[in-house]
């Protein structure tokens, strides 16, 4: 068994570094446009299916509240929460709805979406990044193994290079943790050069 345990921690972390050494410059791209999106007074949605729903509703939390720095709420939605929302859609809509109608509602030009889903193939999942783009979000999605219908779909798509759902699911927590400290960092940027300009006056 404690092989087995070693094996799983080991698969993880090669997982992670392959991925990070692929994605890099994409990463800090996004993190930028997350940042001018915030930065311009839109805001981010999240949403995915189960362990993606979690992942949706973790990543927006550290975006509202605080990830590493003490620093203003940031705008971000979870479209996994609300269980009003998601049972009257389901039920009058259909369940391949319960997200794109959330976008159709709440999204704004500009404004910025991440779907997550580890096959890439997730109905609703889809239907709610193709409402997005309509919209004139920037789109962006998290996936694995080929991507899936997902990486053909979204402005920005970042694939796991993996088949298995918990590596990905891994990998996705550790980039949103990327994701969220590089744009607490570039924020923090912009106000102290504003302050400093500001000073100067």
């Amino acid at each position: 068994m404690q092989s087995a345990i070693q094996k799983m921690f080991r698969d993880s972390a090669e997982v992670k570094l392959r991925f990070a050494g692929e994605a890099a410059p994409r990463i800090e791209s996004v993190a930028r446009r997350m940042a001018e999106v915030l930065r311009r007074g839109g805001k981010l949605l999240f949403f995915g299916n189960g362990g993606s729903a979690a992942d949706a509703q973790h990543l927006a939390a550290e975006f509202v509240n605080r990830f590493l720095r003490d620093r203003e709420a940031l705008a971000a939605i979870a479209l996994t929460t609300d269980t009003c929302a998601l049972t009257s859609i389901g039920n009058d809509l259909g369940f391949d709805q319960v997200f794109s109608r959330q976008v159709e509602a709440l999204g704004r030009p500009g404004d910025l979406v991440v779907a997550i889903s580890t096959s890439g193939n997730s109905p609703n999942v889809l239907r709610a990044a193709e409402a997005a783009r309509r919209l004139g979000c920037v789109t962006v999605g998290l996936t694995g193994g080929t991507g899936g219908r997902l990486a053909k779909v979204v402005d920005e798509a970042f694939v796991v290079p993996s088949t298995e759902t918990p590596r990905i699911q891994e990998t996705h927590t550790t980039l949103g943790h990327a994701l969220c400290a590089l744009v607490e960092d570039l924020l923090a940027e912009t106000g102290s050069r504003q302050r400093a300009g500001g000073s100067s006056q």
